[in-house]
């Protein structure tokens, strides 16, 4: 007697794991356009051209990289809907005329696609959260001890990254207690997330003062607000600052939220806001062995007019090459922007404790320093800088991860 193999759902188009979170009842169709009717009374619409590109068989995808394969272009003709039904394991099934093909889709993955009814397709990961300081305010701050102990994308280490990249996505900053403090040990705990940016300043830059420095940070002055490396075409998204030594007097760390004090500034200047998007400053770092410069507007929109990033550091401003007439009120709307960073209700502080590690997005948050007394102990921080791009696709694995965990529970007898 044969045992009885239930029908198998087809694959997705991707290596991710999507739960079927209802089922499809119903199924019209015309020639370009397929309408599902889900069980929990949704109705969404997909075109005939947007399921033939973003389906899973080997004439679409390469089965061994999930990357497409197929040019639309050299279909015989517009890949119209002959006929649309669903099996016997709930996939969607269309056969396509006049290629003659038929192919499955996996409801899961179709309604998380739903394009039909999504609010906004480029929503980030985690909602952003604007944020004020003050003088009882801090960084979030997450016990990491165990970080590189953990097996790498193991729960245990889940439990400890995703929560610190919850913080940095939402709020653009983490503070990770309870690390190592050897020199170099930096870079493993950045790969945890992934690879590491290297620049002129290496692969890990010593943040201390030393002698014939190529850079403030490298002495033990204050440091005004600022984001680094805007003399890039692409400043770095985040950076990472891991405390090995602090015995100093002084050099208290300083944080704003950039997009908060824009936002700010929007609301109570909305022209120096405007001139401040506008105006593309130049920013030079002209040092004896390099020499960065690039253009750029001090803050960024996208296209729907959220904040993108902020590109500010007075320290590394070159001459500005402006239209004459435009000159003055550029300068008017950056003394606002200005004053308005020496507001203290903007700013957190903090001292560093050996062992810990700041995490920031360095397009959005705003970071200083105090003046310190270099006779007075050792301060050193280890620094790198990462991507935006490495901690999204570090917290969508996570993600998946959890996903599939849930489908695999769920599958059990």
């Amino acid at each position: 007697m044969n045992a009885f193999s239930p029908p198998t759902l087809p694959l997705t188009p991707d290596y991710d794991a999507w739960p079927i979170e209802a089922d499809i009842l119903s199924v019209e169709h015309d020639a370009r356009v397929v309408t599902l009717g889900w069980s929990d009374g949704r109705q969404s619409r997909y075109h005939g051209i947007w399921l033939r590109e973003n389906a899973a068989d080997e004439s679409t995808v390469n089965p061994a990289t999930r990357e497409r394969i197929l040019d639309l272009s050299a279909l015989p003709a517009w890949p119209d809907i002959a006929a649309a039904e669903i099996d016997d394991a709930g996939a969607l099934c269309i056969s396509f005329a006049p290629e003659g093909r038929k192919l499955r889709f996996h409801p899961g993955w179709l309604r998380a696609h739903d394009y039909d009814n999504a609010d906004d397709p480029e929503a980030p990961l985690v909602p952003v959260r604007l944020w004020h300081g003050g003088p009882s305010t801090g960084p979030d701050s997450l016990d990491a001890s165990g970080l590189l102990d953990a097996e790498p994308a193991s729960e245990t280490e889940e439990a400890i990254l995703a929560p610190a990249l919850e913080s940095v996505l939402s709020k653009g900053l983490v503070r990770l207690r309870g690390l190592p403090t050897e020199p170099g040990s930096l870079e493993a705990i950045a790969r945890r997330i992934g690879p590491v940016r290297p620049t002129n300043f290496g692969l890990l830059f010593d943040v201390k003062a030393k002698p014939n420095p190529d850079s403030n940070a490298y002495t033990s002055i204050a440091l005004p607000p600022h984001t680094d490396l805007p003399t890039r075409e692409y400043h770095p998204g985040l950076q990472l600052l891991h405390c090995l030594e602090n015995g100093v007097e002084g050099g208290q760390a300083v944080m704003l939220d950039g997009f908060a004090v824009a936002e700010a500034l929007r609301q109570r200047d909305p022209e120096a806001f405007a001139i401040l998007t506008r105006v593309h400053w130049c920013y030079a770092n002209t040092a004896k062995t390099s020499d960065y410069v690039w253009y750029s507007p001090m803050i960024r929109l996208d296209t729907r007019g959220e904040l993108l990033e902020v590109r500010i550091a007075d320290f590394l401003r070159g001459p500005l090459q402006a239209p004459f007439e435009a000159v003055e009120s550029a300068y008017e709307a950056l003394m606002t922007l200005q004053a308005m960073l020496r507001e203290p209700g903007f700013a957190i502080r903090f001292t560093y404790a050996p062992g810990d590690l700041v995490i920031f997005d360095n397009r959005r948050l705003l970071h200083a320093r105090d003046a310190f007394e270099g006779t007075s102990g050792h301060r050193w921080l280890q620094g790198c800088y990462m991507e935006r791009d490495e901690i999204r696709s570090r917290y969508r694995m996570m993600q998946r991860a959890r996903r599939q965990r849930r489908l695999k529970v769920g599958q059990e007898p």
